[in-house]
């Protein structure tokens, strides 16, 4: 996608099909997963808890946690992907890490009824308004339907379902300034050229989203989830996700959906992609699986669009 503008480069789904013989076609190979793919997005959504948080002036990115090895939620115990002993962490600190136990923090501090209010903000649970048939709107829960641990489930990225379409859409304000657009697909009708700013409207400030980009770049430096991953002489930004899926009522130990939505380069994109892999074998870490794809697609269009390092 573009961010400054909406627009949609490329799509694409893998495993892929033959046109000419559907009836050899797996129901879910026929799908369009950018627009039809439901998932529950793990910590690519904790961009957006930390979003809600800084605009409201809940917190600053230097806000510093105390970050116990788990926290409880009313029935729910919500520890981290990996072991690491009592800390103190910034706001920065707990997005760069991809910290669950700082993002549950982030969103108690929050508030559920604010919160839910930035879920919607953010277009999440109504479809895109993408020219593309079949797209799905996700599941978000209504504030009146929260539980006890509603609170310990969201701000992770998990209680609510996405589709990769309004990742790329909500980080899309994160990356043009704080101004929310609708993703297109066409450049014109008729001969008349599509207006990218109808429809479009500010969800951040230029401020909290510059804080918001300065922090993602974290993600990819030292200490980050996907510190592997560099495309020379560009600045990333990005955040990594790794979700449990749902199975028989529990969260699975064995199937996951691996993410990255990021962009470049990082204090002005011109370029954003996100990257979902469903069920991927012997490694499902975001930082692992997805972003590395990033990279590789970030190393080949930045510089085939023309967009000058920085």
């Amino acid at each position: 996608m573009n961010p400054n503008t909406g627009e949609i480069l490329a799509m694409a789904n893998w495993p892929t099909f033959d046109p000419n013989d559907l009836s050899q076609a797996a129901p879910e190979e026929l799908e369009n997963r950018a627009t039809g793919f439901t998932y529950e997005p793990g910590s690519t959504f904790k961009a957006f808890t930390v979003a809600a948080a800084l605009e409201d002036h809940v917190v600053t990115p230097s806000t510093s946690f105390y970050l116990p090895t788990e926290i409880q939620v009313y029935d729910r115990t919500i520890g981290e992907a990996h072991e690491r002993p009592p800390i103190d962490a910034t706001v920065a600190q707990i997005l760069a890490m991809s910290s669950n136990v700082g993002a549950v923090r982030i969103g108690l501090a929050e508030g559920a009824d604010r919160f839910s209010q930035w879920i919607n903000r953010f277009g999440f649970g109504s479809p895109t308004g993408l020219d593309y048939p079949g797209e799905e709107r996700g599941i978000v829960p209504e504030r009146n339907e929260y539980s006890g641990s509603t609170m310990g489930n969201l701000p992770i990225g998990q209680g609510l379902a996405v589709t990769p379409m309004q990742m790329a859409t909500g980080y899309s304000a994160i990356a043009d300034g704080g101004i929310l657009r609708h993703p297109t697909l066409l450049e014109s009708v008729g001969g008349q050229t599509v207006d990218h700013d109808a429809g479009a409207h500010r969800v951040l400030s230029a401020r909290t989203s510059a804080q918001l980009r300065g922090m993602l770049e974290g993600v990819l430096e030292p200490g980050g989830t996907a510190s592997s991953v560099s495309v020379p002489g560009y600045v990333l930004a990005g955040k990594t996700g790794t979700a449990q899926k749902v199975e028989n009522g529990t969260y699975s130990d064995t199937r996951y959906v691996a993410s990255f939505v990021g962009f470049a380069p990082a204090q002005r994109p011109k370029l954003l992609v996100a990257v979902v892999v469903d069920e991927p074998l012997y490694v499902h870490t975001g930082g692992a699986v997805a972003a590395p794809v990033f990279g590789e697609i970030a190393e080949f269009a930045l510089p085939y669009l023309g967009i000058r390092p920085r």
